[in-house]
């Protein structure tokens, strides 16, 4: 993998570390992740992968007796510093769940949820702000005239979509997605698909699946965590067709997970 620079990387992980009471869930993980790619995070259950995920944006903090250890440095500041206004970091590292998660609520309220949250209340910015972000995920078209609809109303697929729609609402510079396309049948999760290689011209974008060929498919680079541990990371060719750990080839090739 060519060296990054510091310039490049977006999120800077270092020596990180995660418990859930005695248990320790992530053990000493090192990545940096570039900005505007795809970052794949492959692995059996239960090895860290979604723990990773959620301590980008200090999720974990909302678990009773998480702990961390280490440094996320991004923006140029750890994450874990006191002083981390945390409405700010979940507005600018935004997060899409395994499961489409639409407030009971009209599809305009849905997207611009996030706006008001943040103190916008302008109905022309909060229009403006629809319109973009149901655009760059290919919903504009589809629901311009059903825009006081209740979002529980739409497909599956569409819900997902409308969830990522309101988190570019708020423009962030990360997106985490938790394997989004899980609930998803074939032909929806080629157009989340397709969605992400749009969105990664402008956003970095970082994916915890379970699905390998959809890693192989959409990512940059990907990384393979076993039992806490980011045991390789490197560009997805890389670690797809010639992986520098056994543990790693093990795993992509079928004979272990």
């Amino acid at each position: 993998m060519a060296e990054m620079t510091q310039r490049e990387n977006i999120i800077e992980v270092k020596f990180l570390s995660v418990f859930y009471g005695q248990f320790q869930a992530l053990k000493n993980v090192n990545i940096n992740v570039q900005a505007r790619k795809i970052t794949a995070l492959i692995g059996p259950s239960g090895c860290g992968k979604s723990t990773f995920l959620r301590a980008l944006n200090r999720m974990n903090d909302l678990i009773e007796g998480a702990r961390t250890e280490g440094q996320v440095v991004f923006d140029g500041k750890d994450i874990f510093e006191p002083d981390t206004d945390l409405l700010e970091l979940r507005r600018k590292v935004g997060m899409v769940f395994q499961r489409p998660n639409p407030f009971p609520l009209s599809i305009f309220d849905n997207v611009t949820y996030g706006l008001r949250v943040h103190g916008q209340t302008a109905r022309g910015f909060m229009e403006e702000r629809l319109f973009r972000s149901l655009q760059a995920v290919n919903l504009w078209d589809e629901l311009q005239d059903k825009l006081q609809a209740n979002a529980l109303s739409l497909t599956g697929e569409q819900q997902q979509r409308l969830c990522l729609a309101r988190v570019l609402a708020v423009e962030p510079d990360v997106v985490l997605m938790d394997e989004p396309c899980s609930a998803l049948d074939p032909t929806a999760t080629a157009r989340i698909e397709d969605l992400m290689y749009q969105l990664k011209e402008k956003y970095t974008i970082i994916i915890v699946t379970h699905n390998m060929q959809q890693a192989a498919r959409v990512s940059d680079y990907t990384g393979y965590f076993l039992l806490g541990e980011l045991v390789e990371f490197g560009e997805t060719d890389q670690i797809f067709t010639s992986p520098r750990d056994r543990r790693t080839e093990d795993y992509v090739t079928g004979r272990f997970g």
